[in-house]
């Protein structure tokens, strides 16, 4: 496990804080596929963690930022118009993590400005690894596992328009639970 990663916690989050994570969600019927997918190879994660792509890791923050956070967030909306992305075929991390993904195909520039937008301000942190945005599909499985994933859905296309992104926060029982739901607004570039 890294922290990059929407994972349970092994520990809680002092009181006066708590854990968020900023990301893209996939729509219907793309996303009940890839839970049933990550259902299907064992990952732990499938019935926790909606499919998404992620532009701001669980991080943690002070309750008393929360509202500077859902400002900043805002403004990060309104300066990022909606996009086209497409969703194509398999990748993974191996041997850096044991990790299946499906591929963002189109939409990739797109993601990599909101996230860093994402994460400046009261958002601000660095991340284990370098940004690749991705939907991830199996993770913490058997080998067998992870190439049933990568096989059955390298021929996955998918193609939806983006026009939010969400704020999920981690109950806790380590689910993620929608917060916010943030309107891309920007003038197309």
């Amino acid at each position: 496990m890294n922290d990059d990663t929407f994972v349970p916690r092994s520990s809680r989050p002092l009181p006066e804080s708590t854990v968020l994570g900023i990301v893209v969600p996939l729509p219907e019927p793309w996303a009940q596929l890839l839970v049933d997918w990550r259902s299907k190879v064992g990952d732990p994660q499938a019935s926790l963690v909606p499919p998404h792509v992620t532009l701001l890791p669980p991080t943690e923050v002070p309750v008393a930022d929360r509202a500077a956070i859902s400002t900043h967030l805002a403004e990060v909306a309104r300066c990022h118009p909606p996009f086209e992305m497409h969703l194509s075929g398999t990748g993974t991390f191996s041997p850096v993590s044991d990790v299946v993904f499906v591929a963002v195909a189109k939409g990739i520039g797109n993601c990599e400005l909101l996230a860093t937008d994402v994460r400046r301000g009261p958002l601000a942190r660095t991340l284990a690894f370098p940004y690749h945005p991705h939907v991830t599909v199996a993770h913490d499985v058997p080998a067998d596992m992870l190439e049933l994933a990568y096989s059955g859905l390298s021929d996955l296309s998918a193609a939806f328009p983006v026009e939010s992104f969400t704020e999920f926060e981690q109950t806790p029982a380590g689910a993620w639970a929608v917060a916010r739901e943030y309107r891309l607004t920007g003038a197309p570039r």
